[in-house]
C-alpha cells in the first residue's frame, strides 16, 4: 500500500480546514471603523454621529456573511450612533423566519475623523 496518496490528501483536507476556518474568522468580524465624512456624518445632540443607514448596511452585510455564521436579515434599521466611546443604539431586523431581532451597537473608540464600533450577533 502506497501512503503517498494518503498524505497528500490528508495534507488537501487540512489545507481546506484552515483556509475554511480563516474565511469565517476574517468574515465573522462585528467590528467595524468608518470615517467620519460628509457623507457618513450627522449630528445627534450637538455630537458628530454616524448616520443610521451606514449602521444599518455595514451590521446588514456583516452580520451573516457566511450560512453558517449567522442567520439570514431583512430590512435591518438602525438609529444614528453618536460618535462618543460607549454609545450604544439597538438595532432592528427581521430574522429568515420573520421574528424581530434586537441587535445591540457600542462604539469602542471615536476621534474626530473616524469610529470604531461593534455589534452584538444574537
Amino acid at each position: 500500500m502506497e501512503r503517498k496518496p494518503l498524505i497528500v490528501t490528508g495534507v488537501a483536507v487540512a489545507a481546506v480546514a484552515v483556509g475554511g476556518g480563516a474565511l469565517t474568522y476574517a468574515m465573522s468580524g462585528t467590528e467595524s471603523t468608518t470615517g467620519l465624512d460628509k457623507f457618513t456624518t450627522v449630528t445627534v445632540d450637538g455630537h458628530k454621529a454616524l448616520s443610521g443607514t451606514i449602521v444599518a448596511g455595514r451590521t446588514s452585510s456583516k452580520y451573516s456573511p457566511l450560512p453558517w455564521i449567522g442567520g439570514d436579515t431583512s430590512v435591518m434599521t438602525c438609529p444614528d450612533l453618536k460618535a462618543v466611546a460607549g454609545a450604544k443604539v439597538t438595532c432592528t431586523a427581521k430574522d429568515g423566519d420573520g421574528k424581530d431581532l434586537s441587535i445591540p451597537v457600542t462604539v469602542l473608540k471615536a476621534d474626530a475623523t473616524s469610529v470604531t464600533w461593534a455589534f452584538e450577533r444574537v
